[in-house]
């Protein structure tokens, strides 16, 4: 079965015969820069979720169980998005289900980043709006089945795709491909539903972290409002905010690959343009949740640093989770 979106393929081919030109120019040290950032990243990730594994509070407490889940995809993302950046770099094929299911999880974690995200500005409007019905209504429970939920919404239309695709033609699963998401797509619809539905997911994601954002800055100046807290919830969905704005950049992965494909004179520039492409829109807003979240936070950041330093030093026995 031949994709119908003929521009895509015309793209990915030329693609190919670059990167059979990439390994014979020497620059396989570039992309070890890449895939060791990524590695070291996800390091710093795994460390943070152990950090909040070993204390109670933390596995108990809504807006750490999130930033676990966070954590945790993020982990999940950097690590298949770089083994498929290897495939593609060595220009491997592989068997079309293989690739199916590489994309699977590298589709729906990258759609679980911002819906994760709007749920840990609803729990700080929460916190912040209604702190006397905060224990109701943010519950462990209903947490764990909040996160159960955004998965089910990131993963239902990439079931639908296989579905559409092996109804259509079952032996499609056994050939073998350059892996990609766009090799999955066999109809032009299918590519105007996934644009479309990314669009919607982040544009409804923006509303409600722009929705959380105001209330809780006009909740920090109300005189009734614990200001501190207020204050640190303000600045906590600014974070948000700011990782949405990188989460969307990543949006723009693909178009600038394809418009660097089309557009360069060269094969050294295009090379070029691809790995900083990948390094800085792809990669780098990954890397920045245990930073942006983590250090700054009073409860983890002593912790961590214990244990990224091999467990030297003074640890906390208790912690104060406000």
């Amino acid at each position: 079965m031949s994709v119908s979106n003929d521009s895509i393929v015309e793209v990915l081919l030329i693609y190919q015969q670059f990167f059979q030109f990439v390994l014979t120019e020497g620059l396989v040290a570039r992309v070890c820069v890449a895939i060791l950032m990524s590695l070291f990243f996800i390091y710093l990730n795994a460390l943070m979720v152990y950090t909040l594994w070993s204390k109670p509070v933390f596995k108990e407490t809504p807006r750490y169980i999130l930033f676990n889940h966070m954590l945790f995809n993020d982990s999940i993302q950097l690590f298949v998005t770089t083994l498929l950046y290897i495939l593609s770099f060595a220009y491997l094929k592989l068997v079309m289900a293989a690739c199916a299911f590489l994309v699977f999880i590298s589709s729906t974690t990258f759609r679980n980043a911002p819906l994760n995200l709007a749920l840990m500005s609803l729990e700080r409007y929460v916190a912040i709006n209604f702190p006397l019905r905060h224990a109701e209504i943010a519950t462990q429970k209903k947490t764990y089945i909040a996160i159960g939920i955004i998965w089910c919404m990131s993963m239902i239309q990439f079931i639908i795709d296989l579905l559409y695709v092996l109804l259509s033609d079952p032996k499609f699963f056994s050939s073998q491909i350059f892996c990609s998401r766009e090799r999955l797509f066999i109809k032009q619809w299918q590519v105007d539903a996934y644009q479309g539905v990314n669009m919607f997911y982040f544009v409804s994601v923006s509303v409600i972290i722009l929705f959380t954002y105001i209330r809780i800055l006009i909740a920090a100046r109300s005189i009734s409002t614990n200001k501190a807290s207020a204050l640190k919830a303000h600045k906590t969905v600014l974070l948000h905010i700011i990782q949405l704005g990188l989460c969307l950049t990543s949006f723009l992965y693909s178009s600038i690959e394809r418009a660097a494909a089309m557009t360069s004179t060269s094969s050294s520039l295009f090379v070029d343009l691809r790995y900083l492409n990948y390094l800085f829109v792809l990669i780098l807003p990954r890397c920045l949740s245990p930073l942006i979240y983590g250090l700054r936070d009073d409860a983890v950041r002593p912790l961590f640093i214990y244990y990224f330093c091999c467990a030297r030093g003074k640890r906390r026995s208790t912690v104060n989770v406000h």
